[in-house]
């Protein structure tokens, strides 16, 4: 504002005006001082806010106004002398704030209209309109709008700014504009625009010019605009070109890696079109049809297959010949093709059948289950002498956790044949065993179809798990499905419905694992042999847990050999009082669980070995799950033997008079429908026969309860008839049961004693809780014979034919 109080400033006149003047003067001959845009430019000016950049002098651009309150801003502009206005930049964020004086920066440009074209009716303006030089807001005279100020104008140069001073900026940026050229073509028609109106040699012109075209924020722009000496903005602007320029070299590069990418690729692809047409010239390759039909011919010839398939398959070869590759039934074709070419038509083991290395590879794998190793090598001789042990399907029945599966998996390396398992539980669909007809998407073959593609040999040893678990339901009945590919006499033509050919599976050893046979469809159990697992003792338990449980234990947990010991007692408490049931899953777990405890214990600091006895382990695993099982005796109690899912059981069987109403039975503990009618039966023979063993007949005629612990277990089966028959007769004759013993059988109306299952399971039911005493049927004695000598050590057992023996065994009478 300095300068603008040097020089006065005349009336409002237009440039062009002022110019002429000056020029009629200089013909005179006057001599007059040089002219200073500054002293022609009007003082008070009517504004044109801004909301994006600011606007900068020399500049062109066109501007488009329509309605209020810009349009009466142009149209008062047009009106003023000179046709000029102030364009300046609002900092108001909010559009409806931008004709607020107070939100406008101080510093602006004056511009003049070029052209204009003006429609009344649309109050619409368009026009074309310059850049002329900076001015400075001194007052606001009307708020507006349209806003009208008092402006103060600078002058254009400043006496820093000397021509040799201003020549190495202008060269700098003149080479900074070079190299962004080089790699942004964009910037050319700006620049050509540019030196249409302009040159190199005004400088202040072109920092302006170089500002207004770099990607500068507003704040970075606005602050060039409000510098007056060109030096200053020209340093400025060089600040902004350096950005600029480090900008698109780095959009350049990325452009650059994007496009080698896509012509790499390209260029990759035709090579490999190119390479195919030469060498299907030569005869090197051939297509992918041409590939695929050699592939499947050559997989032919190293199969030896039924005239069926041979004909299927040449079949299918001849109509993939003239399909399209791309067309879908081409690739189920193919699928279809691929599958019957991959399974091994005539391509068997040799089957290892000595029965001396069968026995040590039983041993190593498994502890105990003698019984059951010498059923599997019984099975493997028979299989010896016939020269051949396909056809087969052995059934393991036992317990969760007695090795079922791994006896599977020791058979197959025993023999030397290919092994795969997977689990029948739950399953419901029919499809899972014959496979999806073709006609479905996605369709696929069966399980067993799917298992001789994979161990690549037609007699693998196939196991089932979970046959007893086999579900149905209206997408058929899967168990009947499974008679088909069990029965020998059927599965030598077994049909699988993606396949449509037959294959034979008369050569596969199938192993099937369930928990119980309950469940069994009996036409699939009768195509079974049958050989049960019964559980394992203590002292077998003892065993595994030393030879297997312990080693894996500490391979799973990252203990090295000898860092964790384990006592026989410490194993032993584990046994007895975390894991009784039958199998040593459980066992299994817990020894997991102190060795994960005890891996805590190495890191902080643990020296090795770590020993884990007797009186460690409740340290480890917390109080016992499992008390010691001690025999209730009283009258009217008496020890049952059970067999469940899980393995043996012992019942304390208890039975008291509640009142006199005549002939009340009431029976609790989830008792089965079967046990219930035992109870009945039970009772009913002891009220006929009240006076042939001398009972108080008030007692049976009154009513009795008769309970069997525990409440929560559901429990059937009829091997509790004799207990509960026992039971009542000690309530009856107010006698206790003589010795610690327990029993099982089935009673009937007549008194007789019949035989039940599971001796095996409730004989170590017995051992686990110190009974050595047992009453069984006589009809048991065979199952008794057949229970190992290491069980039936120590064991006194007593057959009864007929109740009234029990009695005289259980009460000591003669």
């Amino acid at each position: 504002m300095g300068d603008s109080n040097q020089h006065p400033k005349k009336p409002v006149q237009e440039v062009d005006a002022i110019i002429e003047e000056r020029d009629e003067s200089a013909d005179g001959g006057d001599s007059l001082p040089p002219i200073r845009i500054e002293d022609v430019l009007p003082l008070d000016m009517v504004i044109y806010p801004l909301g994006g950049r600011p606007f900068f002098p020399g500049m062109l651009t066109p501007i488009q106004v329509e309605g209020s309150p810009y349009y009466e801003t142009i149209r008062q502009a047009l009106e003023s002398s000179g046709k000029m206005f102030g364009i300046v930049l609002s900092q108001a964020e909010d559009g409806r704030e931008v004709f607020n004086p107070d939100k406008l920066y101080r510093i602006g440009t004056v511009t003049r209209i070029l052209e204009a074209a003006i429609s009344e009716d649309a109050r619409q303006i368009k026009l074309l309109a310059e850049g002329i030089s900076r001015f400075e807001i001194a007052e606001v005279l009307q708020a507006g709008p349209p806003i009208i100020v008092r402006v103060a104008h600078h002058a254009t140069s400043h006496p820093a700014d000397t021509a040799d001073g201003l020549r190495p900026y202008t060269m700098a940026v003149i080479n900074a504009l070079k190299e962004i050229l080089k790699y942004d073509s964009m910037y050319q028609e700006q620049l050509k625009l540019f030196l249409s109106r302009h040159n190199f040699s005004e400088p202040d012109r072109l920092a302006d010019f170089v500002a207004s075209i770099t990607d500068a924020t507003r704040g970075e722009l606005q602050d060039i605009l409000e510098t007056f000496s060109i030096r200053e903005r020209m340093e400025k602007v060089l600040v902004l070109l350096k950005k600029e320029l480090e900008m698109v070299k780095l959009q350049d590069k990325i452009a650059k890696q994007v496009e080698e990418g896509i012509s790499e690729h390209q260029r990759h692809f035709f090579l490999r079109e190119q390479l195919k047409e030469i060498q299907k010239e030569l005869g090197i390759t051939k297509d992918d049809r041409t590939a695929d039909l050699d592939r499947f011919r050559e997989r032919m010839e190293k199969l030896t297959l039924t005239e069926e398939a041979q004909k299927r398959i040449q079949e299918e070869l001849d109509k993939l010949a003239i399909l399209e590759p791309n067309s879908s039934e081409y690739g189920v074709t193919r699928n279809y093709v691929d599958w019957l070419t991959m399974l091994p038509w005539g391509v068997y083991s040799t089957d290892k059948l000595e029965i001396e290395p069968a026995r040590k590879v039983l041993n190593d794998d498994h502890d105990g289950l003698d019984d059951v190793k010498e059923r599997i090598l019984e099975f493997l001789a028979v299989g010896k002498l016939k020269g051949e042990i396909g056809g087969s399907i052995i059934l393991l029945v036992g317990p969760p956790g007695v090795g079922k599966t791994s006896i599977g998996r020791s058979v197959a390396r025993a023999i030397g044949r290919e092994f795969y398992r997977f689990s029948v539980g739950g399953m419901r669909d029919e499809a899972e065993i014959k496979g999806h007809r073709r006609t479905y998407v996605g369709a696929m073959p069966g399980k067993f179809v799917q298992a001789i593609r994979y161990t690549k040999v037609s007699n693998p040893i196939i196991m089932l798990d979970e046959v007893d678990k086999i579900g149905n339901s209206y997408h058929g009945d899967p168990a009947s499905a499974l008679l088909e590919v069990l029965d020998p006499e059927q599965n030598v033509e077994f049909l699988d419905h993606y396949l449509d050919v037959r294959f034979n599976l008369s050569k596969v050893l199938f192993i099937c694992t369930a928990n119980q046979m309950d469940t069994i469809p009996r036409p699939l159990l009768d195509r079974m042999e049958v050989i049960r697992l019964s559980g394992y003792i203590t002292e077998e338990k003892l065993q595994i847990a030393q030879n297997h449980l312990v080693p894996k234990q500490l391979d799973k947990n990252g203990i090295k050999k000898g860092g964790l010991r384990f006592s026989k007692e410490a194993l032993r408490v584990i046994i007895e009082g975390y894991a009784r049931e039958a199998g040593v899953r459980r066992l299994e777990q817990k020894i997991g669980a102190v060795s994960r405890k005890v891996a805590v214990k190495i890191l902080e600091g643990g020296k090795l070995p770590i020993y884990v006895g007797r009186d460690q382990v409740e340290k480890y695993l917390g109080k016992p799950d499992f008390r010691d099982e001690k025999p209730m005796k009283g009258v009217g109690i008496v020890t049952g033997l059970a067999w469940t899912a899980m393995g043996g059981a012992t019942l304390d069987v208890e039975a008291v008079k509640m009142g006199n109403d005549k002939n009340s039975l009431t029976l609790t503990g989830h008792l089965g429908d079967v046990m219930k009618e035992s109870a009945r039966i039970a009772y009913s023979y002891l009220l006929a026969n009240a006076a042939l063993f001398k009972l108080d007949s008030t007692i049976l005629n009154g009513s009795i309860h008769l309970h069997v612990p525990e409440g929560a277990t559901p429990k059937d089966g009829p091997s509790a008839g004799i207990t509960m028959a026992t039971a009542l007769f000690s309530l009856a004759s107010n006698m206790i049961v003589a010795r610690r013993l327990a029993m099982t059988g089935e009673i009937t109306l007549t008194g007789q004693v019949l035989p039940v299952g599971g001796i095996r399971e409730k004989m170590i039911a017995a051992r686990r809780v110190g009974i050595r005493e047992l009453i069984l049927p006589d009809a048991n004695s065979k199952d008794y014979e057949e229970v190992p000598d290491y069980i039936r050590s120590g064991f006194t057992v007593h057959f009864v034919k007929r109740y009234p023996d029990v009695i005289k065994i259980a009460f000591d009478l003669p």
